[in-house]
């Protein structure tokens, strides 16, 4: 289904008669319509490429007739459901996980990097490979999904700046500093509070990633890695997934505290669909989706929120976002709480899109001041740092 279709769809659906009672949906699917027709839903965060590495039918094999997105998947996401939840743009995580450390974690790294690459090439109908906002935006207008990369996990570059450029230039487009485990330069959100933050070691990758263009991912790191981070960084971070840990006092959410501060470095938290980050239920609903944005509005403000939702990397779903084709459902429910299309469109994509032009402009003046930093992490953490 093109995104065409499914506005036409939506619309004819709120131009049909409807009892009383149905009227109220039927105007916000109308609204939400009419934003996702002028501006690119972007998720942040979407794990096929992992779901397919580590399929019990085809492991890695991107071209298996079982991995065919043309058609429904055992996935959460396919081309199909995309398409009817009208998604413009789409950050692939290209996540390993920490215990690739023995197993020769750049060559991993570059495995799942070449798994979302075929991905992208493979569907050329549906996708292409997005390197920036203006590739977002063309891209879009084309009809089909920007797909960009993004690595989850610093244990990936092995605390070498090389290996961070080297990554880049491979198209990835913003590095979550940790996953759950804490490194040798950064503290992780569920991980062992070795460094109260970021080492100084850490501290030069955010300023390697601001010189680079590749934005700065905190979901997942410690409070007081946010803040080192927030400290360092001269373009605006991200939260790729994250929820607000007000609503919900999990580790891996955003503290009160640090929202406070994202005005003012203009990052973006978006935020994510796993009913664990969500509630202390075991049951989360779209409307657990919507307290979270709401919260982040009402401390950070309008322009710092954003979706991020973590499909292909969760078991559990909340009810009524039980897969890619559903995001219009959570733009309906935000209609219905009384938001606006202004105020839709930059949670859809325009936040997002923002922070990436923003980034760009102080990679362009970065790059005129300094060259590329030649640091390792024993000469920044000592002589006894763990690379």
């Amino acid at each position: 289904m093109t995104r065409a279709s499914a506005l036409l769809l939506i619309m004819t659906a709120a131009a049909a008669p409807a009892r009383a009672q149905d009227e109220p949906m039927s105007v916000a699917r109308a609204v939400v319509g009419r934003v996702l027709a002028t501006t690119p839903l972007i998720d942040g965060h979407n794990d096929l490429p992992f779901a397919i590495w580590e399929s019990a039918t085809a492991p890695g094999d991107v071209a298996a007739p079982a991995h065919d997105l043309r058609m429904h998947t055992p996935f959460q996401t396919d081309i199909p459901r995309l398409r009817a939840g009208m998604v413009g743009g789409q950050f692939w995580s290209v996540y390993i996980p920490y215990d690739s450390l023995g197993q020769g974690p750049a060559k991993r790294q570059l495995e799942q990097i070449d798994i979302a690459r075929e991905i992208i090439e493979r569907y050329p109908d549906a996708f292409e490979l997005a390197l920036d906002a203006s590739d977002v935006e063309r891209i879009y207008g084309s009809g089909r999904i920007a797909s960009l990369l993004g690595m989850e996990g610093g244990h990936a570059i092995e605390s070498s700046l090389g290996a961070l450029r080297s990554f880049y230039s491979l198209g990835v487009r913003y590095m979550t500093l940790t996953h759950n485990t804490s490194l040798p330069w950064a503290d992780a959100g569920s991980g062992e509070r070795l460094h109260g933050g970021l080492t100084e070691f850490g501290r030069e990758v955010v300023r390697e990633m601001n010189r680079l263009g590749m934005l700065v991912d905190l979901a997942h790191t410690s409070a007081e890695a946010m803040n080192d981070a927030l400290d360092v960084s001269e373009a605006p971070v991200i939260w790729s997934h994250a929820g607000a840990r007000a609503i919900h006092d999990h580790p891996r959410n955003v503290p009160d505290q640090v929202l406070r501060r994202v005005p003012a470095n203009g990052g973006v938290v978006m935020v994510v669909f796993y009913p664990d980050f969500l509630t202390g239920r075991e049951v989360a609903t779209i409307g657990d989706v919507a307290n979270h944005i709401e919260h982040v509005v009402e401390v950070a403000g309008i322009d710092h929120v954003g979706i991020g939702s973590d499909f292909d990397g969760i078991t559990r779903v909340p009810v009524g976002l039980e897969d890619v084709s559903k995001f219009p459902d959570l733009l309906v429910e935000l209609v219905r709480r009384g938001w606006d299309e202004r105020d839709l469109a930059k949670l859809a994509g325009e936040n997002v899109l923002r922070v990436m032009r923003d980034a760009e402009a102080v990679a362009r003046r970065l790059q005129r001041e300094r060259p590329p930093s030649t640091q390792t992490i024993e000469q920044l953490d000592g002589a006894g740092a763990r690379p």
